[in-house]
Parts: structure tokens; C-alpha cells; sequence
């Protein structure tokens, strides 16, 4: 895709990998984008590098720009492989750039590259660059969302240049906010902020309100957001900000998610008659299982409601495996403000049920006890037991919900 000017002489010069569907580990049905930057000014400067597999694409793009040679600056915002793993070819195309780069950074960047001929210089929240008619303020982010990340902004554009923060997988030739509603629609784009931080940036809650809490005190404005994936926010940057507030608040829907595997369809049976209940007592739920399901999605559905059912076969005395490693999962993540009950079916001897309550109250998550236990295929009168299941936990959803209103 060619180059797109987000502001005079301010340009993307990224990729769009249609094809990827698996982010480590995090399934990426859509896709993604590595976006990067550069800027045309008397010290010509770039943001931040791409996948090393695009490597020939970014600097392509570059060349229809400038002679990548005369590239005076390069930021590194972030070191993750997806942003950092081309910039061996860019140094060797422009070997007198300056790499500007926090502390932590540079010690990463030094256990992937020989940089003992490169010009590194470190960088901290509230350092400054003069590269013409513009000047950049560096604002570090640590654990948003690795130890090195820091975001960049172009004071005389008002441009943030915010790496992994506000960003969404989304493979998508719209490149702007305002493009991508045209194109499709806003639920889409919520959707996709909405699982892009339920499965990268859940932990970091208090982080992102702290950060965005300093960045307002420093009075700085922003006409345009622009992450290292997915789309840039120019129509409305206050959306995305105002969005990363209400999740880093523990924002949720009063809804119940039933998140479930089986082995002989007992459990999945199960699922049924609870629906019903919820649904009986005016909330609204969803059915994810979790074998026709990638875990990121499951998380997503996770993080968007305020209740939350998990219902396992017991196998060998415990969870069934798929949702022993979604909850391994979930518990990197470190949800909070969630209320969860569980339900299952056994043959020879419980224990699933248990093993899940307990892997929960780990993650210190509210609960409802105790669940709903089958012996083999539930009877019509277990049938009756899960309804009454269903509601009672709807019903506890509803009275929990109002905690955070």
C-alpha cells in the first residue's frame, strides 16, 4: 500500500498483513497492521521499524519518500519484534540515523542486534528534539505494554505516536478512523478495540489511567492518535481515550457469558436450561465453547461482561484440558471486577467444579457458590436445577453490576 500523509510532511509508511492469524498465541481473524512513521523535515526522521518479513515494503515505501540514507533520527517507541525486527536493514541503509530509545530499550535492542557501531542515544519522560520546524516530547509508558515502551508527540502537528496503546489488529485499507466507519461500521471498530485490550493490555489498568491522567496534566493536545497497529484516530482521538478510561475502570455490559467445553455433551447439555434462566430474568447472554473457539476470543467475551459461567466435564479428577488453559490464560491477564460461577457434569467423581472455584478465587474475582454438579447426562430434574441456576446467577449479576454504575 503506498504512503499516506496523516499531516504535512507527516507520513505512514507501513504494511498491512492481510494474512496473519496468529499473534502469539492471540488468534487475529482480521488480521493486523505495523505502522510506522517518518517525517520530512530538515532532520528526516522515522518512527519506529516494521516485521521483519516486510521489511522490503517499509523501505519501499521510505524511497518513494526520501533517500533512506539521509534519515537523520529513528525513534524506537517499542522493541517487540512486530515494530523493531527490520531495523537491522534500515541502519545498514541509514548507518548515521541516531536511535533514540528509553534505558530498557536500548538493553533489549542490545541482546537482538550488534549495536556497537550505532549512534544510541536514551531517552526519558520529558526529553525533547529539535528536528527543524519540529520539536518531539518523549513520554515513557513502561508495562504499557513491555518494560521499554514509550509514546512520541509531535508538538507543532499535535500528533501522538502512541505504539501498542490505542490500537487494534485490524487489517483494513482504511486507514483512519473516519474511513473505517464508512467502510464498515463503529460496533466493528469497538469490537476490535475491545478484544485488542482484553487480551494485550487487561493487566495494566491502573497504568493506562495513571499515564492518561499525566499526559492531560501536561496540557498536551492531540489532534491525531496514531498507534503501531490498526487504524489512526483523527476524526475523534477523544473516543479511543474516553474508551481506554471506561475498560481501565472495569466498564462491562450487564451480561453474562457462559463459557464452556464437554467431552459426551452432558455440560454442553447443561448450557441450555441455564441460558434459559438468564435469559428468564432479563439478561442478556452469550454461549462460547471453547474447542470451537480461539482462547482470545473467549477472553473477549470475558472482559465485555459482568458475569461469567464456566462449565468443564471433570476428566482424570479435574478441568477439562481446554478450560484449564483458558484459565490459565485469563489468570496472566489479571481481570478484576468480574463475578463467576461454574457448573459440569462427572462420571465416577467430581472435581472440575472445584478445581475451577478455586483457580478463580486465585485470580480474586467475586464468585457464586456453589455451582451445579451433574452425574452423567442431566435428568429433567437437573434440567430444573440448572434453570434455577441461571436465574439466581442473573440475578446476582444484576445486584453486582450496580457496584459500578
Amino acid at each position: 500500500m503506498k504512503t499516506i500523509e496523516i499531516k504535512p510532511d507527516v507520513y505512514w509508511v507501513g504494511v498491512i498483513d492481510w494474512a496473519i492469524r496468529d499473534f502469539h498465541g492471540y488468534v487475529t481473524p482480521n488480521g493486523t497492521t505495523y505502522n510506522n512513521y517518518l517525517i520530512l523535515d530538515e532532520q528526516i526522521t522515522l518512527f519506529d521499524t516494521v516485521k521483519h518479513d516486510f521489511s522490503e515494503v517499509t523501505i519501499e515505501n521510505i524511497k518513494s519518500l526520501t533517500d533512506p540514507s539521509k534519515i537523520k533520527n529513528i525513534v524506537i517507541n517499542h522493541i517487540e519484534n512486530d515494530h523493531l525486527s527490520s531495523i537491522g536493514d534500515i541502519m545498514h541503509l541509514a548507518p548515521d540515523a541516531t536511535i533514540y530509545i528509553t534505558d530498557r530499550g536500548r538493553k533489549g535492542l542490545e541482546r537482538f542486534f550488534d549495536t556497537s557501531k550505532w549512534d544510541i542515544k536514551v531517552v526519558k519522560t520529558g526529553d525533547t528534539l529539535n528536528i527543524g520546524r519540529r520539536n518531539l516530547l518523549f513520554l515513557e509508558t513502561p508495562m504499557l505494554h513491555w518494560p521499554d515502551s514509550m509514546m512520541t508527540y509531535i508538538k507543532e502537528d499535535k500528533v501522538l505516536i502512541s505504539q501498542d496503546a490505542f490500537g487494534q489488529h485490524y487489517a483494513s485499507s482504511a486507514r483512519f478512523d473516519d474511513e473505517f466507519i464508512t467502510c464498515f461500521s463503529i460496533t466493528e471498530l469497538e469490537d476490535a478495540i475491545k478484544d485488542y485490550y482484553a487480551n494485550i493490555l487487561m493487566p495494566f489498568g491502573t497504568l493506562i489511567k495513571n499515564k492518561i491522567a499525566e499526559v492531560q496534566k501536561l496540557g498536551i493536545e492531540i489532534d491525531i492518535i496514531a498507534p503501531d497497529h490498526g487504524i489512526i484516530w483523527r476524526k475523534d482521538p477523544s473516543k479511543i481515550i474516553n474508551m481506554y478510561l471506561d475498560m481501565a475502570n472495569g466498564k462491562a455490559d450487564p451480561g453474562v457469558v457462559i463459557i464452556y467445553d464437554t467431552m459426551w455433551h452432558s455440560t454442553e447439555q447443561m448450557t441450555v436450561p441455564i441460558m434459559q434462566g438468564i435469559k428468564d430474568e432479563g439478561v442478556n447472554v452469550k454461549v462460547v465453547k471453547l474447542r470451537a473457539s480461539p482462547i482470545s476470543f473467549a477472553v473477549k467475551e470475558f472482559w465485555k461482561a459482568r458475569g461469567c459461567l464456566i462449565g468443564s466435564p471433570t476428566l482424570n479428577n479435574s478441568m477439562f484440558p481446554t478450560v484449564a488453559e483458558f484459565l490459565a490464560y485469563l489468570k496472566g491477564l489479571r481481570p478484576k471486577n468480574r463475578i463467576v460461577g461454574s457448573f459440569g457434569s462427572y462420571g465416577w467423581s467430581g472435581g472440575a467444579v472445584k478445581n475451577i472455584y478455586e483457580e478463580v478465587k486465585k485470580m480474586g474475582l467475586e464468585t457464586m457458590e456453589p455451582g451445579v454438579q451433574v452425574l452423567y447426562r442431566p435428568s429433567d430434574e437437573d434440567k430444573k436445577q440448572c434453570y434455577e441456576f441461571g436465574a439466581e446467577f442473573a440475578r446476582k449479576v444484576k445486584e453486582y453490576h450496580t457496584k459500578f454504575e
